[in-house]
């Protein structure tokens, strides 16, 4: 009968115990469920609204999700980490684990962790989009793609130059495009006995009757130099980025046959030697 008693005894003490954890910790238990679902409504909320004020903004659209991603990911780390200390679970050991790892993994992947940034920066503040004529870090290209961690460029002789973001957000950055136009420089050498006035209105007559140069600003034509050869002009239209090609070979194509047309001598370096007998 002792063992008997001894056994009912111990399952009534275990049952009491059971009983006080039950009230200890059953409403807190019960708090904390409340708090993580109404803590994850919210934070689904609010993740929703960052991807509404960002399409407001006109935020690049490839930044949208991630960006709304992280700040859900965060949100919820910090709800767990307070549901479990509603619910007695030490975190203080669980967050000096999560920031030393945060610091060892930070340090491994500095590099990778400022082109990211230098990523955000660009899609957020936009110095440049795709399609856009830049150069940057002495590269000149058209802007193809803009990923998280790098900016693909496609170069003039085709070459696909791909240039890490932490990079260009840290250097200078040169956007041909950002005004809608382009000034194209050209220098033309005509010889010291043509007439400047007809020079001028001759190569000024080119730059107006071709249809890819722009009339506002108005097309330059000067005299910039008095060389050892010839008179040196400059010649100074605006275009369109997508144009510069064109209207740099093709004036300097039709600036060459006007010139031939109108007896205008485009010189070649000459000397005058003087023998002079003992």
């Amino acid at each position: 009968m002792s063992t008997i008693d001894n056994s009912v005894s111990q399952v009534e003490a275990l049952s009491m115990k059971a009983y006080e954890l039950g009230l200890t910790y059953a409403p807190k238990l019960a708090l904390a469920i409340f708090t993580l679902l109404i803590g994850l409504w919210i934070i689904s909320g609010v993740s929703k609204l960052v991807k509404v004020s960002m399409k407001k903004s006109k935020v690049d659209p490839t930044l949208i999700p991630f960006m709304s991603s992280l700040v859900s990911w965060l949100l919820k780390v910090l709800l767990f980490i307070s549901v479990a200390s509603m619910i007695g679970i030490a975190t203080t050991s669980f967050i000096a684990v999560l920031g030393a790892a945060g610091l060892a993994i930070g340090l491994a992947l500095q590099g990778s962790l400022a082109n990211f940034a230098g990523g955000v920066l660009v899609m957020i503040f936009k110095p440049y989009k795709v399609g856009d004529l830049i150069e940057s870090q002495g590269h000149l290209g058209v802007v193809k793609e803009v990923q998280i961690f790098n900016t693909i460029l496609l170069s003039p002789q085709s070459k696909r130059i791909i240039i890490p973001n932490g990079a260009v957000s840290n250097g200078s950055i040169v956007n041909y495009t950002a005004e809608g136009k382009i000034r194209v420089d050209l220098t033309i050498g005509v010889s010291y006995g043509a007439d400047i006035d007809q020079t001028k209105a001759v190569l000024m007559d080119v730059l107006v009757n071709n249809d890819k140069v722009m009339q506002t600003p108005a097309p330059f034509v000067g005299v910039t130099e008095m060389a050892d050869s010839s008179v040196n002009f400059v010649v100074r239209p605006h275009c369109k980025p997508e144009h510069y090609w064109d209207v740099y070979f093709g004036v300097n194509e039709a600036m060459k046959k006007a010139l031939d047309k109108n007896a205008i001598a485009i010189p070649f370096p000459q000397r005058d030697v003087h023998l002079i007998q003992a």
